[in-house]
């Protein structure tokens, strides 16, 4: 497994590199997002919101819409759970990785949707329209497209960066999964359901979240074999 070596120079620099990468992004998401949050629970308003609703009534085609409703999708309830089960399926059963893996990858979907739901409540915040075809009903604040797609989406591009795929590969397929996460958390915006400051709440969320459940895998990973290396150790004592 790729994930079950014995040896604690087994760790990979790009496991290193997303923990303390992810140490930092993680205090800035959390600053950013309390000052977004403490803005919504005062009922003030943004005038980035504004100003994207102004610019997307400004480039509003009928094309655009179709184009948009098709992205929205992608970071919808349905398709993200179904999604997610498929994936986690893999990761826990057939997949060359720690069953550790698929384990997290649970953690954190489930964790991402109470989370957001608790958030959603607790802000009440009202939505800029109430559309039912594209998911948009219910409290506005943080963005659950957003939110979502960023843990499921982005767990999917740490596995893809720990795997042994060539790195043109993994350039080629984390980019085009970091364009979606974008285009996704945009597509609410443009279809009118969310303001910009939800989805950018929900981008600094659902990377929070993300980032911890990452560094408490690899943790677990580098724990598991520490347990390993002991054991090995004394086998080869006796």
């Amino acid at each position: 497994m790729l994930f079950s070596g014995t040896k604690l120079s087994d760790l990979s620099k790009a496991s290193i590199i997303l923990i303390l990468v992810g140490f930092t992004l993680l205090g800035g998401a959390v600053y950013f997002f309390q000052e977004i949050a403490e803005d919504v629970l005062e009922k003030e308003k943004f005038a980035i919101d504004q100003a994207a609703t102004d610019f997307v009534r400004w480039i509003s085609t009928p094309f655009l819409d179709s184009m948009w409703a098709w992205i929205t999708e992608l970071g919808s309830v349905i398709f993200i759970t179904i999604a997610s089960i498929v994936l986690f399926v893999y990761l826990f059963f057939f997949s060359p990785f720690s069953r550790w893996v698929g384990i997290y990858f649970a953690i954190n979907m489930i964790g991402i949707s109470s989370l957001t739901t608790f958030l959603k409540v607790t802000f009440g915040r009202e939505r800029p329209e109430i559309l039912a075809e594209y998911d948009g009903t219910g409290f506005s604040f943080p963005s659950g497209h957003t939110t979502g797609s960023v843990v499921f989406y982005g767990f999917l591009i740490y596995v893809i960066v720990v795997s042994p795929l060539k790195k043109a590969w993994k350039l080629l397929i984390n980019s085009v999964l970091g364009l979606l996460i974008l285009l996704v958390g945009l597509s609410r915006v443009y279809l009118g359901v969310h303001f910009l400051s939800d989805v950018l709440g929900g981008f600094l969320f659902g990377l929070t979240w993300l980032l911890i459940c990452i560094a408490a895998l690899e943790i677990t990973i580098w724990n598991q074999r520490r347990r390993q290396l002991k054991i090995d150790t004394q086998k080869e004592k006796i």
